[in-house]
């Protein structure tokens, strides 16, 4: 069974950077995209940042430019580079895998991982 589990989150002051990583448990066949999704206190769970299966990223606007998402397919996971880190960047982070299956799309979720952003 797949599973997917975060780590890196933390606390960490404003202006700082942390690094985000999900990995895959199995092997997940015909992946569309990987994506970082956060949620933060009586929020709406919002996109972050994705990648393709061709390498093409995309980002939430209010991080565009601080932060970088990358994959490694040889070691199953994805990442997330946050840089210039600001308290409104405060959420629990989940790692997310798209796949498409014969069945229809297929959608892996992480636990989350908290990160604290303080002033």
């Amino acid at each position: 069974q797949v599973q997917l589990v975060e780590s890196g989150g933390g606390l960490v002051q404003a202006g700082g950077s942390l690094s985000l990583s999900c990995a895959a448990s199995g092997v997940i066949f015909n992946i569309n995209s990987m994506g970082w999704y956060r949620q933060a206190p009586g929020k709406q769970r919002e996109l972050v940042a994705t990648i393709t299966n061709g390498g093409s990223t995309n980002y939430v606007e209010s991080v565009e430019g601080r932060f970088t998402i990358s994959r490694d397919d040889a070691k199953h996971t994805v990442s997330l580079q946050m840089n210039s880190l600001k308290p409104a960047d405060t959420a629990v982070y989940y790692c997310n895998v798209r796949a498409v299956q014969v069945s229809g799309v297929r959608e892996f979720w992480g636990h989350g991982t908290p990160v604290t952003v303080s002033s």
